[in-house]
């Protein structure tokens, strides 16, 4: 569900009879007294402990058990409505967020850059308040970082970053319920990154070692994650036992890796660059090669939409691919 209205969603489902049932997995169970997520934005993971970010998953799970497995029918946010401001195009961010949820009974309200422009036509203040007296909350892909956190300083409601330039951290949820399902502990994991340094991997350092995940980036040159990004990831490493790593050899980043993961080179807003990018990411495309200086139990993620330079056909459609459940789970790590 819609992080900002878990703990409102867990309320009512008490209130109405509907015990949420929160599954032990062997990463332990999350400390729910300590754990406060009503009201509050979900930016950046950095703003999130690991106890916070896994009581999040421990609710997607119990979600997609009660309505998928169970049949439930919970319509736990029925009169609630999400304001959906897209300046990007998107298949799996908007899909999953709508039937997300209506699952639930709320009324998502989908707004374009034809329906509102952002610090054009209004101002970004005057569009946070008229937001935060229209809907309960607002989901918001956008270009720039800086417009959430404005939005978020201006609104009365909460506001979820559903992308921006910096950070995506509604698609990590999935990734690591997907990884959470497959291999029932995160703790210990290797994530192996091969790819752009972008708002994905970002989002991977900023949370990785909060599970004890370690993590091993692949980039090439002029292509690194943000160094502000890079120290705070060094931080939490140092804080939590893991480790990190970043190269410029994808085979090196790979090397005893459980989790392979890579993303598009070009991102929206990149396309004038693909001439340049496509030449500078030559030798990064996750092959079975790469596969195999892996873990023997190796898997692969990708976020979607793919192109063959990023992975070839072998590994993205092999039986070590999680991409397919990755992108259904960011129905219920959204709800």
């Amino acid at each position: 569900m819609l992080f900002h209205l878990r703990t409102l969603l867990n309320n009512a489902a008490l209130r109405n009879g509907h015990n949420f049932v929160v599954r032990n997995f062997r990463c332990g169970q999350p400390l729910q007294n300590k754990v406060q997520l009503k009201g509050r934005d979900l930016l950046t993971l950095k703003n999130f402990t690991g106890e916070e970010i896994k009581y999040m998953l421990w609710l997607s799970a119990d979600l997609k058990f009660r309505i998928k497995q169970k049949g439930e029918y919970l319509p736990l946010l029925q009169g609630k409505s999400l304001g959906m401001i897209f300046e990007k195009r998107s298949t799996r961010t908007r899909l999953s967020t709508e039937t997300g949820f209506a699952l639930l009974g709320g009324h998502p309200c989908f707004l374009t850059t034809d329906d509102i422009h952002l610090g054009v036509n209004e101002s970004l203040t005057d569009t946070a308040r008229v937001l935060s007296s229209m809907t309960d909350a607002v989901l918001a892909r956008v270009y720039k970082q800086s417009d959430l956190d404005l939005l978020a300083k201006e609104a009365s409601i909460p506001i979820v970053n559903g992308l921006s330039d910096l950070y995506h951290p509604i698609q990590i949820l999935a990734d690591y319920l997907t990884l959470q399902e497959h291999y029932s502990s995160l703790k210990g994991l290797t994530l192996s990154w091969i790819g752009d340094g972008n708002n994905i991997l970002h989002s991977i350092m900023m949370s990785a070692a909060k599970f004890g995940m370690h993590l091993q980036v692949a980039t090439p040159k002029g292509y690194e994650p943000d160094p502000s990004i890079t120290k705070m990831a060094e931080q939490y490493a140092k804080e939590n036992g893991t480790k990190l790593s970043l190269t410029n050899d994808p085979l090196e980043a790979a090397c005893g890796g459980n989790v392979l993961i890579t993303d598009t080179w070009i991102s929206m807003g990149q396309e004038e660059e693909k001439k340049k990018r496509l030449q500078a990411f030559q030798g990064y495309q996750v092959t079975m090669k790469t596969a195999k200086v892996a873990a023997p139990d190796w898997t692969f993620l990708h976020c979607l939409p793919r192109k063959p330079e990023e992975v070839d056909d072998e590994v993205f459609y092999s039986p070590r691919s999680l991409v397919f459940p990755e992108a259904e789970n960011r129905k219920w790590t959204i709800m």
